[in-house]
């Protein structure tokens, strides 16, 4: 049961990350109000293919910005890789 919590979890962080990317976007600034943005959620799983084959490359990472600590937080980031 922690297994499937855990894939959950990560699943909703990879879908935050991958919305908030989609959000900063210059075209999508001004045509989102803000009811548009209180309906988005990171719960979506029509991605996601639970009968099948999942092709994994373990030698590539996902075309995700690197998250932002804050201003004061650049040596954390340096640390981190990022």
């Amino acid at each position: 049961m922690l297994a499937l919590h855990l894939l959950q979890l990560s699943l909703v962080y990879i879908n935050t990350l991958m919305i908030q990317q989609v959000l900063a976007e210059s075209a999508w600034v001004g045509r989102l109000n803000n009811q548009d943005l209180r309906g988005i959620t990171p719960l979506i799983y029509s991605h996601v293919n639970p009968y099948g084959s999942f092709l994994l490359d373990l030698h590539s990472r996902l075309p995700i910005d690197p998250p932002c600590f804050g201003p004061q937080s650049v040596g954390t980031q340096m640390s981190l890789g990022y």
